[in-house]
């Protein structure tokens, strides 16, 4: 009923409210239909753009992967050559196309006196296969590494230039996961499986086309097992990537627990619940032991049984190539041949289930990295412009929600001038926060208009409104370096005088002198290191580094004493004399030397006014003051 009271007390023109109903609705339909405006790329897609600079590499390590296959099939072809044709003097196994080319040498007593020559063919088969080998590892690694340092820039880019919302929403565990194991996971593929790939199929079509050439019965009994080695791959791609997806994930909720313990210890130890969390730890590594011990029992099976059926097919090659020698159908080297180029296929067909599971691993990956970079960036609604933000604030009847048809803030109005410090009071999710993160632009309104020394906030180029407006959170983010890399991290060229004086002016810097090492004292992760009212007091040094004509201090002087508070608020005024301050704060001690306080409920503006004219008013101001009061007597009183 008070919302509605209020609603009617202020009277705002038909036009208004007609003009911002449909300014909502466009700004909801807009937010509505821009995802299905962003044109998904096809993960694999990705691999291709990734390759761009690299393409040169990636064709270098293919022709490699020929040359090489080519090399390292040549050898047994020169062993077999030797052992028919020079030898034996058999020349039926030798290629009608190489007979002339020996004759022309000498033929076969020649190779007999010069027996050197064949030993000095398979050095040189065996080195050019050595060294095309390694041209196509280094060029495929450069090529992965060079990728996998493209898509983490890429990634780490697109972050930083979401919108606010998205990272309110977004795990950042989950994030990590994707821009470090997933990425890993995509580099090691080109890395290790790409060219596997290419060299599995070169590797079967020549040792088909050289061993039908020879002997086509002799070819079909060598190659009589690689048809169920290969329909076992497959078999084993499709249980192999269940069973890696629920160690991965076993392993995830492993890390998860331990990051959020180390992070939350002092929680753990408050309550004494180091038992329970050991406890919930053994439980989650047990499981992530038995689920790796199932993928490690279904790799042996698999690599176990592929070897029994590779030396198989090896035996019967050999068994099959003895039985034809003494009938006299298939010559000793031909034997060599078909042997050594049986056991070169298994090794690559074996491969194959591999290669399948890391490619439909990479598939997975390529699809979580996509949803990252596929969602839209923070983009300027307005003409990015760059004025001078020294001037009053404007708030014409402002609305906001974070959800469609659901304000958080309703109809704001107020203004604020160069030199006054506002304050702003209101319970828990009356939208004080959303108000001022509507100034920096963090998220956009859905009606109305907010305006700085005129220029509306839409029009302002991102980057220069926030660097014009300085903000100081409840809960400040300080990074594990030293307290003076924390406090210069928003001008790293300023002297250390600058520092000292944004800490004195904070009421910090006798505090930080007092430590063993002064500014050079590291702050641990998250700054646990330091009290709760140390570390808000560091923020606001960093926050005034930024020498912002704007400050607004969202409830971050709640973990320090009310004297310590006035000592800050006396320095702040001094200093920001021709800026605008904002003051969130339950505190009424912090509130009322405000020139103006404006009392939020339900994302209304109920009351403003100084301490003075509000407290002579009925309203939540005067309600909240009594209390205050009352309690800080009943102190005075014990």
């Amino acid at each position: 009923m008070k919302k509605n009271e209020n609603k009617k007390k202020k009277k705002i023109p038909i036009e208004t409210l007609e003009q911002n109903k449909t300014e909502k609705k466009k700004s909801s339909t807009k937010k509505a239909t821009q995802p299905k405006t962003e044109t998904k790329k096809t993960n694999w897609k990705l691999i291709g753009e990734l390759m761009q600079g690299y393409r040169h590499n990636i064709v270098f390590a293919t022709i490699s992967v020929l040359l090489s296959t080519a090399f390292s099939y040549a050898v047994p072809y020169v062993t077999s050559f030797t052992l028919d044709y020079v030898i034996q003097g058999i020349t039926t196994s030798t290629p009608k196309f190489l007979l002339p080319i020996v004759e022309s040498l000498g033929g076969r007593e020649y190779f007999i006196r010069n027996l050197f020559i064949c030993g000095i063919a398979l050095l040189l088969f065996t080195g050019l296969n050595c060294l095309f080998t390694f041209t196509r590892r280094q060029n495929i690694a450069y090529a992965s590494e060079g990728m996998a340092t493209k898509l983490r820039n890429r990634l780490y880019r697109h972050l930083e230039d979401v919108p606010y919302d998205y990272h309110k929403h977004a795990s950042t565990g989950d994030l990590v996961q994707r821009c470090t194991s997933d990425v890993d996971t995509v580099r090691r593929f080109v890395h290790l499986q790409l060219m596997e790939i290419v060299r599995t199929l070169v590797m079967f079509v020549l040792a088909a086309i050289v061993m039908f050439s020879v002997n086509v019965k002799m070819t079909l009994i060598s190659l009589a097992f690689l048809p169920f080695l290969t329909v076992g791959s497959f078999i084993y791609f499709k249980y192999v990537q269940e069973y890696f997806t629920g160690s991965d994930e076993a392993e995830g909720a492993l890390s998860t627990m331990l990051q959020e313990n180390l992070t939350g210890v002092r929680v753990v130890r408050a309550f004494g619940q180091q038992k329970s969390e050991i406890d919930k730890f053994t439980k989650l590594n047990s499981t992530y032991r038995e689920k790796t011990y199932k993928l490690i029992k279904l790799l042996g099976f698999y690599w176990g049984l592929s070897d029994s059926v590779g030396y198989i097919q090896i035996g019967l090659s050999l068994c099959m190539g003895v039985i034809g020698v003494y009938h006299g159908t298939f010559t000793l080297g031909n034997v060599a041949l078909f042997t050594t180029y049986v056991a070169m296929l298994t090794w690559p067909v074996r491969q194959l289930g591999r290669i399948l599971a890391d490619m439909g691993k990479a598939g997975v990956s390529l699809g979580r990295l996509d949803e990252i970079l596929s969602s839209p960036v923070e983009k300027e609604p307005g003409k990015a412009l760059e004025p001078d933000l020294t001037g009053d604030i404007v708030f014409d009847n402002v609305c906001f929600g974070y959800e469609r048809y659901n304000d958080v803030l309703d109809g704001v109005s107020f203004t604020a001038k160069p030199g006054q410090t506002i304050a702003i009071l209101g319970a828990t999710g009356s939208g004080k926060t959303s108000l001022v993160q509507l100034l920096q632009r963090l998220y956009v309104r859905t009606a109305g208009s907010i305006t700085i020394a005129g220029t509306d906030v839409n029009d302002i180029e991102h980057g220069h409104l926030r660097q014009n407006i300085g903000i100081v959170l409840q809960e400040p983010f300080l990074y594990s370096r030293t307290i003076m890399e924390n406090i210069r991290i928003c001008a790293p060229c300023s002297t250390e005088e600058d520092v000292y004086f944004a800490a004195r002016t904070a009421s910090v810097h006798e505090v930080i002198e007092n430590f063993e090492q002064g500014y050079d004292t590291l702050v641990g992760e998250r700054g646990v290191t330091l009290s709760g009212g140390q570390q808000q007091r560091v923020a606001i040094a960093r926050t005034l580094m930024q020498n912002a004509p704007i400050l607004i201090f969202d409830d971050s002087m709640s973990a320090v004493d009310s004297e310590t508070d006035a000592a800050i608020r006396r320095s702040l005024l001094a200093l920001n004399q021709d800026g605008i301050t904002f003051l969130i704060s339950h505190r009424i001690t912090t509130l009322r030397e405000a020139d103006k306080i404006l009392v939020l409920e339900d994302g209304r503006i109920t009351q403003q006014g100084t301490h003075g004219e509000l407290i002579r008013q009925e309203g939540l101001y005067r309600r909240i003051a009594e209390i205050q009061d009352a309690i800080s007597q009943e102190g005075i009183a014990e």
